[in-house]
Formats: C-alpha cells, structure tokens, sequence
C-alpha cells in the first residue's frame, strides 16, 4: 500500500494580521467572514499579549467585532477538531452551525495509505462528540473512490460511514494520480470502470441525504444572508446558516443584510422561501 504526499510544511498567518484584516471587512460593510486555509484548524500563533492561541481563540477574538454576525471556516481535518474548537460551536452564536469535515474513505487501511492519521471509528467519535455539543449542526465532507489498492469491501465501509453519519452536503470524486505522488506509480490502480461505478453508488447515497436535509427544512424559520439578485425578476438569493442556497421574492435593497425567511420547499441544491412574517416563529 502507498502513501500520498501532496503538501509541504503549515504556515499559520499572524493573528494581528488576521484580526487587522477582519476589523477592516467589517467596517467596510462585511457582516460574515469566512477563515481560509488548507487545515484551518491547524492555525496558531500567539495573541496580541504574546500568548500562545489556536483556532478557537481566534474565533472567540473575532467575536467580539461589533458588527460582525456571522464566521466560518474551511477545511478541517479530523485530527485537529480538539475540545476547545468544539466548545466555540457550542458558546458562540456567530459561529454557524455548518462544518465541512472531510473523512476521505471509511477503510481504515486506506486512510493509512492517504496519510490521514485518524481511524473511521474516531472519525465517528468526533461527529458524535461534535454533535453533542452542537445538535443542530450540519456536516459536510469530501470522499475519494477508488485509491489504489481499494477493494470492494474498503469501497463499502466508505458507503457504511455515509450512511452512519448522514451528511448535508459532500464532495466526492474518483481518485487520479497526481505526478510526484507514490500512489500515483502504484501497481494495484483500480479500473476506471469501477471506480466510476463506485463514484456513482457514492454520490448517489450523498444526493439522498442531502435532498433529505434539504426536505427536513421546509415550515422552518431560518435567517437567511441575502447576497446578490436571483435568477428570475424580483428574487433575491443568499445563503442559511447552512450554507444552503435560498431564493426568495423581495426587494434588491436587503441584500447586504440578514432576514428571517420561512422554507416553503425545498430540491436538491436550494432551499425557496419567503420573508417571515409576525407569529412564524424563532430563527434558527
């Protein structure tokens, strides 16, 4: 079995940098702000009174920006969701309930060979203990089908973890070799064939649970950031807390804010909806 190595060495922005950037978009107008990095959970630095400071921290700092409703942050890897990270979804209202935790594969020996450094089972430990902390968070992941050497029964523990879990939303795509990489001169290459049937059942499975969370919205009360105009005359679109897409009918000058929008239906990619009125309850 080989290893994939992709990546050099993490580097870790400055937090003054970080915080200095944030308090700009928002006196700018920026009501949501969204922490980038190939394993964002992986930051640290030290905080303005030269402490030493995680993601968490970070995040807690940038919730005391007057003005700023909303934060994100992509992508997560497994390994460094620790206690503290975990709590900020719990305590901070800001932080939305939307995680993109990406798993890859639900063999265990396929994992090793991906260099991911964590098992399934503590995988599903960390969405159990995420959850616990955080009920009404949705998830989201990436997988990759076919990496070589990848059996029939690795394929379908991949399939067992999905179906465990249930993801709002997932990427998923068929392994192909990378030039440099040690999986990419392996022997044991799946056939293209199978891997495109594989990536098929997958994503197949993934559409079911997201149409269902999508479906479980409708009659809900959500706050929706309305970002830019719609497809049709008079709609307006944004985003859920989610990360959904929702369309509603409205004027063009509330983009730029946040409203409370009742889910009236929902398909597979998007949620439509209308400006909640008096009585229609709480925001989620």
């Amino acid at each position: 079995m080989c290893r994939a190595y992709t990546r050099g060495a993490e580097v870790s922005r400055p937090f003054g940098e970080v915080v200095d950037e944030a308090r700009a978009l928002v006196d700018a107008g920026a009501i949501e702000l969204t922490l980038l990095g190939q394993n964002v959970n992986a930051w640290q630095g030290e905080d303005d009174k030269g402490r030493a400071i995680e993601l968490d921290g970070l995040i807690r700092v940038l919730d005391t920006i007057p003005g700023l409703r909303r934060i994100r942050y992509t992508t997560s890897h497994p390994r460094d969701m620790d206690d503290e990270l975990i709590a900020s979804h719990r305590d901070l209202g800001a932080l939305m309930p939307y995680l993109h935790l990406p798993v890859q594969a639900g063999s265990d020996r396929i994992l090793d060979a991906m260099n991911r450094h964590h098992t399934a089972a503590d995988y599903l430990r960390l969405v159990e203990r995420i959850r616990a902390a955080r009920p009404d968070i949705a998830l989201s992941g990436d997988f990759i089908v076919g990496f070589p050497g990848e059996t029939a029964a690795e394929f379908e523990a991949t399939m067992r973890l999905v179906e465990d879990v249930g993801y709002a939303q997932a990427y998923s795509f068929k392994y192909s070799a990378r030039p440099g990489t040690p999986a990419a001169d392996a022997a044991d290459q799946v056939a293209e064939a199978e891997k495109s049937d594989r990536l098929a059942r997958l994503q197949e499975l993934l559409t079911r649970q997201q149409r269902a969370f999508n479906t479980a919205c409708a009659g809900r009360v959500v706050d929706v950031l309305m970002e830019r105009e719609g497809r049709k005359s008079g709609q307006i679109a944004g985003r859920s807390p989610y990360l959904q897409a929702v369309q509603i009918e409205a004027p063009a000058d509330l983009i730029g804010t946040i409203v409370p929008v009742e889910i009236v239906s929902a398909g597979p990619n998007s949620l439509n909806g209308r400006l909640a009125g008096a009585g229609t309850g709480g925001h989620a």
